[in-house]
């Protein structure tokens, strides 16, 4: 039996999807613990490209994907990324936990409206509902997968949330009425259509420990915007790092075998907030170019900045990470030097910690190890000795810093320009 967690150690966006796809070929389950459809995986299968929001990155590998209760449900949105699989050959393969939290209209309403109302102070969130909706469970007003199976209890519920949601509209002077047959309406068919999904995902995972199968499970965004040790407010409304995934899926922690750190090449980050490292310049132009930075769920464009260690040290550090996997390494093929960030300046000292306080990350200066760069990577590369000196020195430096040896580097993104350590 092998229990795998496979998490991002920066903004998100490290590739997270690729990686869970390429280990998914000996994995029995692959489980999704947090988050919502704010969280895009990109995988590429020879010339075909699947975008997942919600479905486990597992299931391109027809592996069965699990949608842990740590996550919140759009379940008209995993309604349609069911049927877009279906249309193109893939029927998957899909658990969902009974007590997974399910985003309503009013909490996409919210969503926007809030972020409105912030202004220039706006946090830079998807708009999909997902902050609201964790509001919502935090405050035990949530409705929950199980309540979609059940008219009568959703309509009591509905009594309960819809005037209090409807008060906060009109204090935001949105000019919409909640109509609460409506909402009933739609959602008792959607869980109609997913009732034959719904169970008790974390007995079925539990037992599965037990039987000696073998599971990944999948963080849908990276370290740095956890709620707690991201960079606050500048974050997602989920704990990312992997004391994260046992709460999200209902399991014991001393279940997890290994924690894989996905590690882009560079830095990069979707949204409002500080980024210590992000660059201005015809570098930051050649990273977004080549790597193709840009928001697989919302298009938007990455903001780009060579890696930053301090961010991947922080990462390391409060998830217990055992190995690394790094990605996108040939988007920096050409750069004649490439640059690693190993400490800040802040206010005339030297820290090689992320702070708290935003205001402090704000005025942090990047303090680089400046390292030869490389022309190019030969995508047939299989072993590391292949690819050229100044690439092997770069991922020697960010190994030896961090003192997590390095299981993977990817070097394109298809399945097979990969090279396993």
């Amino acid at each position: 039996m092998t229990t795998t967690l496979i998490i991002g150690t920066q903004w998100g966006d490290e590739g997270k999807g690729k990686v869970v796809d390429y280990f998914s070929k000996n994995a029995d389950y692959v489980v999704r613990y947090h988050g919502g459809n704010n969280a895009g995986h990109t995988i590429k299968v020879g010339e075909e490209v699947y975008k997942l929001h919600l479905i486990p990155s597992g299931v391109i590998q027809g592996k069965t994907g699990v949608i842990g209760n740590g996550v919140v449900l759009d379940p008209e949105m995993l309604i349609k990324e069911i049927d877009e699989l279906t249309k193109r050959g893939i029927k998957p393969k899909i658990l969902i936990s009974d007590r997974t939290n399910i985003i309503m209209p009013y909490h996409k309403i919210l969503d926007g409206a809030e972020e409105k109302y912030l202004g220039d102070k706006k946090i830079g969130t998807t708009k999909r509902g997902i902050g609201p909706c964790y509001s919502d469970k935090v405050a035990r007003r949530g409705i929950r997968t199980i309540d979609l199976t059940n008219k009568n209890s959703l309509s009591k519920k509905l009594d309960q949330i819809i005037p209090i949601k409807q008060r906060i509209l009109d204090v935001y002077n949105i000019d919409k009425k909640l109509d609460k047959k409506e909402i009933l309406d739609a959602y008792i068919r959607y869980g109609e259509k997913l009732k034959n999904f719904i169970t008790i995902t974390h007995i079925e995972l539990n037992n599965a420990i037990k039987n000696g199968k073998n599971i990944i499970f999948e963080g849908a965004q990276g370290t740095m915007l956890d709620v707690d040790f991201g960079t606050y407010p500048y974050t997602t409304s989920s704990h990312t790092i992997a004391g994260g995934a046992a709460i999200g899926i209902g399991i014991s922690p001393k279940h997890i075998n290994s924690i894989i750190g996905i590690v882009k090449a560079y830095t990069t980050r979707v949204g409002e907030g500080p980024l210590p490292t992000e660059l201005f310049d015809k570098t930051g132009e050649h990273l977004q170019q080549k790597g193709h930075e840009y928001g697989t769920t919302t298009s938007r464009p990455r903001r780009c900045g060579w890696l930053d260690l301090v961010v991947v040290q922080h990462s390391c550090m409060i998830s217990g990470i055992t190995k690394l996997a790094i990605t996108k390494l040939d988007v920096l093929n050409g750069l004649k030097q490439v640059k690693i960030c190993t400490q800040y300046q802040l206010n005339n000292r030297k820290i090689d910690f992320f702070p708290a306080n935003i205001e402090d990350v704000r005025k942090c200066k990047p303090i680089y190890k400046e390292l030869e760069g490389w022309n190019k990577i030969d995508k047939d590369a299989s072993k590391l000795s292949d690819l050229p000196k100044e690439a092997q020195e770069y991922l020697q430096y960010i190994e030896k810093e961090l003192q997590v040896p390095i299981a993977l580097v990817s070097i394109g993104p298809g399945r097979r320009e990969t090279i396993e350590v």
